[in-house]
């Protein structure tokens, strides 16, 4: 793709629909609305015309519209707040009459059918059959994007319009060279993140593990009290949920990420934010990281649960900045930014969106 000027690109008046639960981009956890955040700042870079609709205080250049005034973070996953977010969302976006929609939220995309500009709907979440299912009913009225190839193979008869990875700036990510003695487990307090694996990784590698956990719900702190605290010693360091700020830093420090989750990851933003800061990851050879993590280069994949310890001595032995380097080149937001920005002009066009970006129709 040619590079171009913000004064050679055709302007766009963009709406870009924001989940709910948190700020965008986050204080803390929230990796959609980290991604969100930079995707909007460089779209602005570029001479857009951008609003995100979604709840909080402004925290980008964009221009920002709210329904709730504040996050609704302690009722995440309640269908009913997503529905009335989407539904007041739906006036506002009448009232911006913008050239497009880019939708990351669930219920959203249902109401594409009802908007007079088209709708893109990135899926940041794993594609279970139920929606699919979903998306399937709205071919026709919403083109989807994967935020992975792992993921869209999961669905390939999906009316993909693109693959584009979610991205980082790597500025906001501190980059160390000198890294500390203690590997880092980090996100969300539920099974699908093997926080129980990371554990047992860590102490049979004989390395101290520091342990980040964002447990704000009720079944994160079942799943903490019934699985994660039994597990806890000498050898680990639970410090809670990190905020933006300290979650860098521990990035940072790392020897090396512990990342056993699972699932068929779709993307894994924590991945790719420790590599930013030259840490290296540790993980299966399954879903997204596959793409991710240059395996043997920056980080290093098993297929095994009983390998990640060898695997965690490798991985300490790899060059930080190969790391950093691999996620500035491969996942910043200018790269995500311009992406996405064909796919809006192949969206806008009068072509079908797969022709108009050489994927199979």
């Amino acid at each position: 793709m040619e590079n171009a000027t913000a004064s050679d690109r055709p302007r766009m008046r963009l709406v870009l629909l924001a989940p709910p639960w948190y700020e965008v981009p986050p204080v803390a956890y929230g990796g959609v609305e980290e991604v969100l955040g930079e995707l909007a700042d460089r779209l602005v870079d570029h001479g857009h015309d951008v609003t995100i609709v979604g709840v909080g205080r402004r925290r980008t250049r964009a221009k920002l519209r709210t329904t709730y005034g504040r996050p609704q973070e302690e009722r995440i996953g309640e269908h009913t707040v997503e529905i009335a977010h989407v539904a007041a969302a739906q006036r506002l976006i009448a009232e911006l009459r913008p050239d497009l929609v880019h939708d990351h939220t669930v219920a959203g995309p249902l109401m594409a059918a009802a908007r007079t500009a088209p709708t893109l709907a990135t899926v940041h979440s794993l594609l279970t059959p139920d929606l699919a299912l979903c998306y399937r009913s709205l071919r026709g009225d919403v083109r989807i994007a994967a935020v992975s190839e792992a993921q869209r193979r999961s669905a390939p008869d999906l009316p993909w319009a693109a693959t584009v990875h979610n991205a980082v700036a790597p500025h906001r990510f501190p980059f160390r060279a000198v890294k500390e003695d203690y590997t880092l487990v980090l996100g969300r307090c539920t099974p699908d993140k093997g926080i129980d694996i990371a554990i047992e990784a860590a102490r049979e590698a004989g390395r101290r593990l520091v342990i980040a956990l964002k447990c704000s719900q009720p079944d994160e702190r079942d799943y903490f009290d019934a699985v994660v605290r039994p597990l806890l010693g000498s050898d680990t360091d639970y410090v809670g949920q990190a905020s933006r700020k300290q979650k860098s830093e521990l990035l940072a420090g790392a020897c090396c990420l512990l990342f056993p989750v699972r699932w068929e990851e779709p993307f894994g933003m924590v991945a790719v934010e420790a590599m930013a800061c030259g840490t290296p990851v540790v993980g299966f050879r399954r879903g997204a990281l596959r793409e991710t993590v240059r395996d043997g280069v920056t980080g290093v994949l098993v297929s095994r649960r009983t390998e990640l310890a060898e695997a965690v001595d490798e991985a300490v032995r790899l060059d930080p900045r190969a790391c950093r380097e691999h996620v500035c080149r491969r996942f910043g937001g200018e790269t995500m930014a311009r992406n996405y920005e064909e796919v809006y002009r192949a969206v806008l066009g009068s072509a079908p969106v797969a022709q108009a970006i050489g994927l199979p129709s």
